[in-house]
């Protein structure tokens, strides 16, 4: 029997990933566990400059180079030229109430985080060539999401720009690499949108009209809102594997894709909340159900 027959769409989850550090590579994962603040791990850890503001591949595209492992006990992360950096996951080793306390900001966010040292640091100084700080979300922090986008329904996320989880399809991306195909450029992956969860068997920006997306996650159902549309920055335009910078992404986009419920900024994907489910395991192959809406 099809999950949830009744509903406007059905289709499954083709892929997963999450991000520790935020901005760097991301993680395809087969499963992930949904917490409160999106998937596990997911912008656990963020890169600053002394003064705690965030920095990002749009100003340094060399982060989309360095790559995370998660392995028992730690982070791992690689990057060329460099030996890996190991950074410890448990809290019993990060010993959160006594790590070095920091006060950062994610856009007009000031966040409570947990400086995780000068080895750190100075690696990623290093690979950066700039003077920068590793920092852990302090997990006694709630970092609200924008209520206005939510109904006024309570969500909190960590290091994400503004929410929990970003979702896109498969179809989507076919799309733009229809366009840009047509217009004789190389053809993209789902990497450089960066999403969390990524939805097949739908039709392209099928994301954009869901109301509410339910996952036939086995032990429970999960229930996701899509709550904002995702507006584009040049960080879709890095090649994901040399960090080189283009600009044919945002070209395209900018042709179709220019979105009247943000002010005509370029989107792609929606943000999501997670309303149901917290602790289930979320895996590529489960099946989806949602309603669409039409504004």
């Amino acid at each position: 029997m099809n999950y949830r027959a009744d509903h406007d769409l059905a289709g499954t989850i083709d892929s997963l990933f999450i991000y520790p550090v935020k901005s760097c590579a991301g993680i395809a994962v087969r499963e992930a566990r949904l917490t409160a603040t999106g998937l596990e791990w997911d912008r656990h850890w963020m890169v600053t400059d002394p003064q705690g503001r965030f920095i990002t591949q749009r100003e340094y595209p060399r982060m989309a180079l360095i790559r995370p492992a998660l392995q028992t006990g730690e982070l791992i992360l690689h990057a060329p030229g460099m030996a890996q950096l190991h950074v410890p996951t448990a809290a019993e080793s990060v010993r959160e109430t006594a790590a070095p306390a920091a006060t950062v900001t994610v856009w007009k966010d000031t966040v409570a985080a947990l400086d995780q040292g000068d080895a750190a640091a100075h690696w990623f100084s290093q690979f950066l060539q700039t003077p920068c700080r590793l920092v852990r979300f302090d997990p006694r922090f709630r970092r609200m999401v924008d209520g206005k986008w939510t109904d006024g329904m309570e969500s909190i996320t960590q290091f994400a720009d503004g929410f929990p989880l970003l979702i896109t399809s498969t179809a989507s991306v076919q799309e733009i690499n229809q366009r840009l195909d047509a217009q004789g450029q190389a053809s993209i992956d789902v990497r450089r949108f960066r999403p969390n969860v990524v939805l097949s068997g739908v039709d392209a920006h099928d994301e954009d009209r869901i109301d509410t997306l339910f996952i036939d996650a086995e032990e429970q159902e999960a229930v996701l809102r899509p709550t904002k549309p995702c507006s584009r920055c040049p960080i879709p335009d890095i090649h994901p594997d040399t960090a080189e910078q283009g600009t044919a992404v945002n070209a395209t986009l900018r042709t179709y894709r220019q979105d009247p419920r943000v002010g005509g900024a370029l989107t792609f994907g929606m943000n999501a909340i997670p309303v149901a489910g917290e602790g289930v395991v979320l895996r590529a192959g489960q099946r989806i159900a949602a309603n669409l809406r039409f504004d």
